[in-house]
């Protein structure tokens, strides 16, 4: 309980200091980068989207790992973005690619994080570069582990069951 209480004033502690913009679900977040001409994020949006949805995930509490993916990506594109001093209508395709690459990165799976950012967006015309983006950020993880996250949760789920089966044998 201790624990996860402290990541939870931890998240609470990050929405404070960036004024409850990075918290959240904030489905606004890409529909604001991708659709209006307030493209960039300040260089803090990233980090704070990240650490916060790794609080939240550690908790165990239930929540998705898609969603969280997909705008840690989009801030992480608008951040390159502003920093290539790129213009409103060339902004896109950083954002996008940032969304394919950061949920590629953490699922595994370039071809379904491409066809996820085509379905939401409808820019099949970015295909190539979407999944140029998914299979260079599917090497990257490689480098840090070999195993995905859903490899390290299925052992951890399967500890569990492990465990409770036991539990309930001595019972």
């Amino acid at each position: 309980m201790a624990f996860v209480l402290i990541c939870g004033l931890i998240v609470a502690f990050l929405g404070f200091i960036s004024n409850t913009d990075m918290i959240g679900s904030r489905k606004t977040i890409i529909t604001e980068i991708l659709f209006t001409s307030n493209k960039y994020l300040p260089w803090y949006a990233p980090v704070i989207r990240m650490t916060g949805s790794i609080f939240s995930f550690s908790t165990g509490a239930a929540g998705g790992i898609f969603a969280p993916a997909l705008r840690s990506g989009a801030c992480i594109g608008s951040v390159l973005s502003g920093w290539m001093n790129l213009t409103d209508s060339n902004t896109n395709l950083p954002i996008l690619s940032g969304m394919v690459g950061f949920q590629t990165g953490i699922t595994r799976t370039p071809f379904t994080s491409s066809i996820i950012v085509l379905e939401m967006t409808d820019r099949h015309n970015l295909i190539f570069y979407l999944m140029l983006a998914g299979m260079v950020a599917g090497m990257v993880p490689l480098l840090i582990d070999k195993h995905s996250l859903y490899d390290h949760l299925k052992v951890r789920y399967l500890k569990d069951i492990e465990l409770e089966s036991r539990r309930m044998k001595v019972l």
